[in-house]
């Protein structure tokens, strides 16, 4: 089954948001979600604090610029 890793922290309605829209793509497509809080790993801290939320789903990445239920739906379709 396809993991979606989900880089996030707690405090952060961004992060809701698109916990929300992956919530909502799981209805339609078959995926398991890992949720990562950055506070709980220095590498993850420092490598995704300006970024998050941030999605990785095999070699693809989409960080909070881009983020949106257009590039979820597009990266989730396309890695299944």
């Amino acid at each position: 089954m396809l993991k979606v890793i989900f880089y996030t922290k707690e405090v952060c309605s961004l992060c809701e948001d698109a916990e929300a829209l992956l919530t909502m793509l799981q209805q339609h497509y078959p995926f398991e979600i890992e949720e990562r809080d950055i506070y709980t790993n220095d590498a993850w801290l420092e490598e995704f604090q300006l970024l998050i939320p941030y999605v990785k789903i095999n070699e693809t990445t989409i960080d909070c610029e881009e983020l949106n239920i257009d590039t979820l739906e597009d990266a989730i379709k396309k890695n299944i």
